[in-house]
């Protein structure tokens, strides 16, 4: 028989954002996901934190902890939620709730999982119960946390409870080999099994090299007192060796005695400080007065910081070996201590360097005699007893939360199925209300500079938001999809809701600006031509004022400044001066008139073509609006037809696959602007509304021209006014032959006068005039 193969799975797509979208709804289709081409994905990556999911859930999903979801680790949970159940279907029915006949028990780790289940059950007094919820395994894993055991393999002087000394061997191994981070409640540090196995490893090198120096001391002159009398002596040597070297250097030059031995200004200055016998300056000084015989005092004259040591290096030490009470010790029989005591200060050199000094040679030993080992470790033992039912907790932890968001997880990452249903995608923050209308497509942002140099390929309008909550602090972008922008700008408030509910402060702090429709772009060039010049003659106004402001502080400073007698003795000269009308240049009004001519004749040219397009006006009216908002609408439609999701996510840790596109349909449910409801009732009387009467003259007036104008264009005025002028014959005089029969001279002729020139020439006279 040849071997059977499966046959491809039938997959399901819808169209939305210009890509072909799979869709997930039943068991198989997640169990069948590998088989998927990842090309076919809509996202390939996305980030744990910063989206509206549960963060518990992505942890473990997360199995290498890089705070990022990618295909395998997704691809490796589907697989183990399956291999978990009997029927793949329970994943397509999200909820807190599995029954435990749902769970395949059939395998190990099923049969594991189950167990588990009746066990937290039966702990919880539930045990006829055929289905555990979530709440019930994340009580458990909590209450374990509160147990003296708990499976985590830690155990902390608590745990020792009654038992003097196996508290009291834990505190050292945290003294020595420090602690777990503190666990329980209330937090207190733990140790765990190898912290344990270090401290007794420890315990047995120091108490193997005391029993091995024991032994090898006893051959000595002194026996098992030997290390006794060496380290009395250790304690002492660095202070005798000093004072035999300065004795030397005295002996050597009388004079070195003095500058050997404290002086005078070093005991003044200790007289004025707080002394005790461990006190930094007492300490230092010799061991005892320096003088050239070179005799070590060991009872009298001694630096009292050092005295009690010296007694004990002089009854354990000096005494036994010398064989005799002695109060000075000779530089000859210092040495011979030192060569009498060399191999034993060899044996102390091996000492095994461990942290365990700290506790002292007592306290070793008696642990070494003692069971301490044998009663911490039962203790971690019955504690790690704990840790498979532990592990079987946190595993049915994981399949009851993959049961809840796994679906939910799959229609946000391999298709946008939720966000293109209006259902409320995992990267969508909340809702931001501002400007009379609310964005549902809003998104965490970390850092809104950074955020900004990739979102703004998204080609839409964006507008960065600092929200503020109960001192809480967040950022969040907001996409304009529809309406005008007229009237968003940097430090406009709003209000922006979670997903949660809650309500935030939001303040716009960045934008990037695109355009939000082809209307809102078709009107564009004339909203700014109009901003233009009212900014234009807010300038001027501005300016003349600043200059009037000016001159009114010069002749205020003028006036105060200038004496009265000066101003009562002005000479008629001067008054006639500064009185006199200035006269207006004839040549420039004659100027300013031909101007005013030249233009009105162009105005009336250019009217005069277009009343004589008759029935075609229409036609031209429309061609010079599209010569206008054209390229404004062209541009918008380019903009709107690229505008897209994906730079948006990625620039906020999403890998998109996709483009994504938000096309006007999508993006007008995006951003829905105020309206009044269907049924409410309305009072169009506006009690502060604006006057029409300046509306209504505008009207007038310009139903006034046009009618002036069609009736120019009907009487044929217009061809009147632009017909060029027709040269006037003159009459020619007839004139005698000069004398002398010449030729009779030329008469005078005047050149022809445009109709236009008579008009501006007349007016520039009577303003002469």
């Amino acid at each position: 028989m040849p071997p059977s193969h499966t046959p491809p799975h039938a997959w399901q797509f819808f169209r939305a954002g210009g890509v072909d979208q799979v869709i997930i709804r039943t068991g198989e289709d997640i169990a069948r996901l590998p088989e998927l081409d990842q090309k076919l994905w809509v996202a390939l990556a996305c980030p744990t934190r910063g989206i509206e999911f549960d963060e518990r859930t992505l942890d473990l999903i997360d199995t290498d902890h890089d705070g990022r979801i990618r295909p395998p680790e997704l691809l490796a949970a589907c697989a183990w939620a399956c291999a978990q159940l009997r029927d793949p279907d329970e994943l397509t029915r999200p909820g807190d709730t599995l029954d435990i006949a749902a769970i395949d028990d059939h395998t190990e780790s099923g049969a594991a999982l189950a167990g588990a289940a009746q066990r937290i059950l039966a702990l919880a007094g539930q045990a006829d119960a055929t289905a555990i919820s979530l709440a019930d395994v994340v009580a458990r894993s909590e209450h374990l946390s509160t147990q003296r055991f708990n499976g985590d393999g830690i155990i902390t002087a608590d745990t020792a409870q009654d038992d003097t000394l196996a508290r009291e061997t834990i505190e050292h191994i945290l003294k020595t080999h420090g602690g777990t981070p503190p666990v329980g409640d209330p937090p207190l540090p733990g140790i765990d099994g190898p912290r344990a196995e270090a401290f007794f490893a420890d315990l047995d090198k120091i108490s193997a090299w005391a029993a091995k120096a024991r032994e090898a001391t006893t051959a000595l002159a002194l026996g098992e007192h030997t290390l006794q009398a060496t380290q009395a002596m250790n304690t002492v040597a660095h202070k005798v060796e000093d004072f035999f070297a300065r004795s030397q250097l005295a002996a050597y030059d009388l004079r070195a005695a003095t500058a050997l031995n404290p002086s005078l200004e070093e005991y003044t200055a200790m007289a004025g400080t707080q002394l005790d016998l461990s006190s930094p300056s007492i300490t230092a000084l010799p061991l005892a007065p320096i003088t050239p015989k070179a005799l070590l005092p060991l009872t009298e004259g001694v630096n009292p910081a050092w005295a009690g040591a010296v007694r004990t290096f002089r009854d354990h030490t000096v005494a036994p070996l010398l064989g005799r009470q002695a109060d000075t010790l000779t530089q000859q029989e210092w040495h011979t201590i030192t060569t009498a005591l060399a191999p034993c200060q060899q044996w102390l050199a091996d000492r095994p360097a461990t942290p365990l000094d700290v506790l002292g040679d007592e306290v070793l030993h008696s642990l070494h005699r003692s069971d301490a080992r044998q009663r911490v470790m039962a203790l971690i033992a019955e504690d790690e007893a704990e840790q498979k039912h532990n592990d079987h907790t946190k595993d049915l932890e994981k399949l009851l939360r993959f049961k809840r968001d796994l679906l939910e997880l799959l229609n946000n990452f391999v298709s946008f199925s939720a966000f293109y249903q209006r259902k409320g995608a995992i990267f969508q923050a909340g809702t931001l209300y501002l400007d009379a209308r609310s964005c549902d497509l809003t998104v965490q942002v970390a850092d809104a500079a950074q955020h900004a140099k990739l979102a703004g390929l998204a080609k839409t309008y964006l507008a960065y938001c600092q929200c503020t909550r109960r001192g809480q602090n967040m950022g969040i972008v907001a996409a304009f999809t529809a309406g005008d922008v007229d009237f968003l700008f940097v430090g406009r408030n709003g209000v922006f809701y979670d997903r949660k509910g809650q309500d935030w402060d939001a303040t716009i702090t960045r934008i990037v600006e695109n355009p939000t429709s082809i209307a809102q772009a078709f009107l564009s060039p004339y909203k700014k031509f109009v901003r233009l010049i009212e900014e234009q003659v807010a300038k001027r106004a501005a300016a003349g004022e600043a200059r009037a402001q000016k001159s009114l502080g010069s002749t205020a400073g003028a006036l105060t400044n200038t004496p009265l007698k000066a101003a009562g003795t002005a000479t008629t000269a001067d008054t006639l001066t500064a009185t006199a009308p200035r006269r207006t240049d004839v040549g420039t009004v004659a100027a300013i008139g031909v101007a005013l001519g030249s233009i009105s004749a162009v105005l009336v040219g250019v009217f005069a073509k277009f009343v004589d397009l008759g029935v075609w006006i229409p036609l031209a009216l429309v061609g010079i609006v599209l010569a206008i908002s054209g390229p404004s609408m062209l541009i918008a439609w380019l903009k709107l037809r690229q505008r897209s999701l994906g730079p948006l996510l990625d620039a906020s840790g999403w890998a998109i696959n996709g483009r994504m596109r938000i096309n006007t349909r999508l993006g007008g449910s995006l951003s829905q602007t105020a309206k009044v409801p269907d049924n409410a009732r309305r009072t169009l009387q506006d009690p502060f509304a604006e006057s029409k009467a300046p509306l209504w003259w505008s009207l007038s007036a310009l139903v006034v021209v046009l009618v002036l104008g069609i009736t120019a264009w009907r009487l044929q005025w217009l061809d009147r006014w632009t017909a060029p002028a027709k040269p006037v014959a003159l009459p020619v005089e007839s004139t005698p032959p000069a004398a002398g029969g010449g030729v009779p001279a030329a008469p005078p002729t005047t050149p022809p006068t445009s109709p236009t020139a008579l008009p501006a020439a007349a007016g520039a006279a009577s303003a002469a005039r």
